[in-house]
């Protein structure tokens, strides 16, 4: 299997530094080809803007979308963005390693997901019709691949419980997993979350990084959260909301589970 590791963390000597460090160890003892994406030692250019397209902008001013249709389509992306859609490409499993700040990921991450997720690669892709809105939610340019989050948090794992005061950590993941990971098309397993990653002693880093390697080893095995696919006959379309009869009284992001085929 082909793993590509997207990291976020600005110092190796970190808890997330140790813990890619063990992944790949890990993947490669087991066979696995790996690459890495160390997103701050590659200083990754973390801002969209006209210097993404080889030449420039096609007008007078910067289009974000337009301008990225026009530059994917015609083989003027800037070299930094092709390199890492072609690591997509190649990978069957993307994990995406980061600590939780601010309640997401680290600014340099987005970034990379702005820019890498080009229209026409990673949005923009599939007909818009009124039988079909793209293919995205499911399907899309990353169909067939997995990928899964790993994250620290400095919080305790009640305070990501269901009634914690940070909310909970499935609805804080959502907006990744769902729309980052699962718009373009991944299959995506549920995430390993480590709490009070700033209180870690030997004896609990052993223990996480055991639970670590147990993911690690069955990456192709475990069950992906079971997302509805956007046209897959649960959404109304072109409006995209459930139909009535698609977990009826139910709303927020719970409703976007077919918890029956869980």
């Amino acid at each position: 299997m082909n793993v590509l590791i997207v990291y976020a963390h600005p110092e190796p000597k970190s808890l997330n530094g140790a813990l890619k460090d063990f992944a790949v160890r890990r993947l490669e003892a087991a066979g696995h080809a790996v690459q890495v994406s160390d997103l701050y030692a590659m200083k990754w250019k973390a801002l969209v803007d006209a210097g993404d397209v080889v030449g420039g902008p096609a007008g007078d001013r910067f289009d974000p979308v337009g301008d990225s249709r026009r530059a994917y389509a015609n083989d003027l992306q800037s070299a930094d963005i092709v390199r890492e859609q072609d690591k997509l490409r190649w990978a069957d499993t993307v994990i995406f390693q980061f600590p939780m700040w601010w309640f997401s990921m680290p600014a340099i991450m987005k970034g990379w997901v702005e820019r890498v997720y080009a229209f026409g690669f990673g949005y923009g892709v599939g007909e818009h019709s009124d039988v079909r809105w793209g293919d995205r939610y499911g399907e899309g340019t990353l169909a067939g691949k997995r990928a899964m989050l790993v994250v620290t948090a400095g919080g305790w794992a009640s305070h990501y419980g269901p009634r914690g005061v940070n909310g909970a950590i499935d609805d804080l993941l959502f907006p990744i997993q769902h729309g980052i990971l699962y718009y373009p098309g991944f299959d995506v397993l549920p995430p390993l979350v480590v709490y009070r990653a700033e209180r870690m002693d030997d004896a609990r880093f052993s223990a996480v990084r055991d639970e670590f390697g147990e993911r690690l080893d069955t990456l192709a095995q475990t069950a992906p959260i079971p997302f509805r696919s956007q046209n897959g006959g649960d959404y109304d379309i072109p409006a995209m909301t459930l139909k009535a009869d698609v977990a009826p009284g139910l709303s927020g992001f719970a409703a976007h589970l077919d918890v029956a085929d869980a």
